[in-house]
C-alpha cells in the first residue's frame, strides 16, 4: 500500500503532463497484451497443424493433408492449403509456390498488424515527458523572476525537481513498451520464418511425389 501511495504522489507531483504520459503507456500496453495474446495463439496452432501435416504429407497423403487444411483456420492451414489445391490441379512446382506466396504476403501484415504502435506509444510517451519537463521550466523560472530573491535557489531547486519528473515518468513507461515492441517483432519474425520453412519443405515433399508418380 506504501508503494502505491508513493506512486501516486510521484505522479500528483509531475503535474498535468503525467496523466496523458499514464494514458499513452496504457493504450501501449493494451496493444502489446494482445498481440502477445494472438502471436503466441498462432504459433502454437502452426506447430500444432504442422506436426500433425508433415507426416501425412511425407506418406503422400496429400488428399488427407487437403482435408485438414480446408477445416482449419489456422495461419499454416491457409497457407499450405493454397499450394496442396494447386498440387490437386496442376502439380507444376512453379504454380504451388506462386500460390503460397500469394498466401504469405497475406499472412504477413496480419501478423505484424498494431505491433508499430508499441513502439509508436513509447516514443510519445518520452517526447510527452520531456515536454511536460520543458513547460515546467518555463513556469519554474517565470515564478522565480518574480519571487523573493532570498528564495529564488530552494524555489528553483524544487520546481526543477517536480518538472524532471514527467522525463522520469516518460522514460519508465518507454522502456518496457520497446523492450515488448523487439519481442514482438521477434516473435513475428519467428513465425514467418516457421511458415516459409514449412513452405519449403511442402513444395519439396510434393516434388519427391511428382518425380516418383512420373
Amino acid at each position: 500500500m506504501d508503494f502505491l501511495y508513493t506512486v501516486v504522489g510521484f505522479i500528483q507531483a509531475g503535474g498535468v503532463f503525467m496523466y496523458p504520459i499514464l494514458l499513452v503507456f496504457a493504450m501501449g500496453a493494451a496493444v502489446a497484451v494482445e498481440r502477445i495474446v494472438v502471436l503466441s495463439s498462432v504459433g502454437s496452432k502452426n506447430r500444432k497443424v504442422w506436426d500433425q501435416l508433415h507426416p501425412i504429407m511425407t506418406e503422400g497423403n496429400f488428399e488427407e493433408a487437403r482435408t485438414i487444411t480446408s477445416e482449419d483456420d489456422s495461419h499454416i492451414s491457409r497457407l499450405l492449403g493454397m499450394g496442396l489445391a494447386r498440387q490437386g490441379a496442376v502439380r507444376r512446382r512453379d504454380d504451388i509456390e506462386i500460390a503460397m506466396e500469394e498466401s504469405m504476403m497475406e499472412i504477413i501484415p496480419q501478423l505484424e498488424k498494431r505491433t508499430p504502435y508499441v513502439a509508436l506509444f513509447a516514443n510519445i510517451s518520452t517526447l510527452l515527458g520531456l515536454l511536460g519537463t520543458i513547460m515546467g521550466l518555463i513556469e519554474a523560472f517565470t515564478a522565480v523572476a518574480n519571487a523573493n530573491p532570498a528564495d529564488k535557489a530552494d524555489l528553483l531547486s524544487a520546481s526543477i525537481s517536480v518538472a524532471m519528473n514527467t522525463t522520469a515518468f516518460g522514460l519508465m513507461a518507454a522502456i518496457p513498451l520497446l523492450i515488448i515492441h523487439t519481442y514482438l517483432t521477434s516473435k513475428t519474425s519467428e513465425i514467418v520464418d516457421s511458415l516459409e520453412m514449412a513452405s519449403v519443405k511442402t513444395l519439396n515433399i510434393i516434388s519427391e511425389s511428382t518425380k516418383r508418380q512420373g
